[in-house]
């Protein structure tokens, strides 16, 4: 059985200032080096990429693919700029869960027709980069991690 290709989910912080920088890293990483790749924006970011750049802009492939979680606001006009002190002591707050669920999601195989999750990809509020390496057991699929941070 042919090993199936390494699958990174990218999580920017939810501003245009990382999310444009970190959709370019995953648009090389799966178009130079095959990685299938999982981009995740919040809800009010998906739909204001949407209105800017086209209703056909996050169709995404069969090796690209767009997911979002809540930010815990809420909703707002997509011309509204979020207050970040409010963004950051929430995404603090209500991300992580939806998270997680998004991850057991992936990494269900049967489910998802995606292979498993093997790194997430992460810059935060402060700029710090995170590239966090996953390794999966088939049956509990618990994680192990170990964190790369680097100053970007």
């Amino acid at each position: 059985m042919e090993k199936p290709p390494p699958h990174a989910v990218f999580v920017p912080f939810p501003a245009q200032g990382h999310i444009n920088p970190m959709l370019k890293l995953a648009k090389l990483l799966n178009l130079y080096r095959g990685f299938h790749i999982t981009f995740v924006n919040t809800e009010y970011n998906y739909n204001r990429v949407l209105k800017s750049s086209g209703p056909d802009s996050l169709n995404g492939t069969a090796t690209f693919c767009f997911e979002t979680i809540p930010d815990g606001l809420p909703l707002l006009d997509a011309n509204a700029v979020q207050d970040f002190p409010s963004l950051w002591d929430s995404i603090k707050k209500t991300c992580l869960a939806p998270f997680r669920q998004l991850l057991s999601k992936l990494n269900n195989t049967y489910l998802s027709n995606v292979p498993p999750v093997t790194c997430i990809v992460s810059v935060t509020q402060n700029g710090i980069s995170r590239i966090t390496s996953v390794t999966l057991t088939e049956h509990k699929q618990e994680s192990t991690r170990k964190r790369i941070e680097t100053k970007l």
